[in-house]
């Protein structure tokens, strides 16, 4: 599609305006900020991903712990198996619909990957080569370790975590994202994160006309962010999100939601 000028404008306008320092504070991207070490910081995403959705005052304790729990040593956390100390194999609720059998599981799966491959980035280096095959590649992994709930069994979903935590890794020059893959992961191939406000509000805009979360409209809005902004259409995620924030700040209407949904 052609993107008039307006709309053109306002996405570089905001996006300019809320990728910025003061973002890091209550969103969980704030999680790989606090930790130090390049093994400590993916492993930290990696699980704060998986957390982050619905409201920020409840899952943001939650992952706090995780760090708290591993003294900020995540990656040796996990990849020692300290993790089943505090995270037993049982039913009970760990954060909404997860149990602590699912987060032991995910976080086992997790432990032999490290072990393998000694760092997440090794991983993807060996099975990805852009933002897609990194999703795919994540989805076998789990799915072949029977791990269900958590990380989608296919990328045929919008796997919207996926892509944040992805965004998180490999965007470079940015007070928000790390940089830190950027040398595996092109950012011209990362997808956008699928949420609430980024189809809200890029059907307010025209950009699409579906509210489907699927990894085809993840595409699909993707590549019309890549007409604005051409090296790296993830720029739109922040665009989007400050265009969400300017509608409600007009209409005073205090989020119920978040970027973490």
């Amino acid at each position: 599609m052609i993107i008039d000028d307006g709309t053109r404008h306002l996405l570089i306008a905001y996006a300019e305006k809320y990728e910025q320092k003061s973002f890091i504070e209550t969103d969980p991207v704030s999680f790989v900020h606090r930790v130090k070490g390049e093994r400590n910081q993916e492993v930290m995403g990696f699980i704060a991903s998986w957390l982050s959705y619905g409201s920020r005052k409840q899952f943001m304790p939650k992952i706090n712990r995780l760090i708290d729990w591993s003294k900020g040593e995540i990656y040796q956390w996990v990849k020692s198996g300290e993790f089943k100390s505090v995270i037993p194999a049982n039913d009970d609720c760990f954060y909404r619909l997860y149990n602590n059998r699912m987060i032991h599981n995910h976080l086992y799966a997790l432990q032999q990957l490290l072990i393998e491959h000694h760092s997440l980035k090794n991983f993807i280096a060996q099975h990805a080569h852009d933002g897609l095959s990194a999703v795919q590649a994540l989805c076998q992994y789990y799915a072949s370790h029977k791990c269900e709930g958590i990380i989608p069994k296919t990328s045929s979903s919008a796997s919207k975590r996926l892509c944040m935590y992805l965004r998180w890794m490999v965007r470079e020059n940015s007070p928000v994202d790390l940089g830190i893959w950027k040398d595996i992961i092109p950012a011209h191939s990362l997808i956008m994160p699928l949420d609430t406000h980024v189809i809200k509000m890029a059907n307010q805009l025209g950009l699409i006309t579906s509210k489907t979360q699927t990894m085809k409209m993840a595409l699909h809005l993707t590549a019309i962010m890549k007409e604005v902004f051409p090296n790296d259409p993830l720029k739109g995620d922040f665009a989007l999100y400050g265009h969400s924030v300017a509608q409600m700040d007009e209409h005073s209407i205090p989020s119920t939601s978040d970027k973490g949904q």
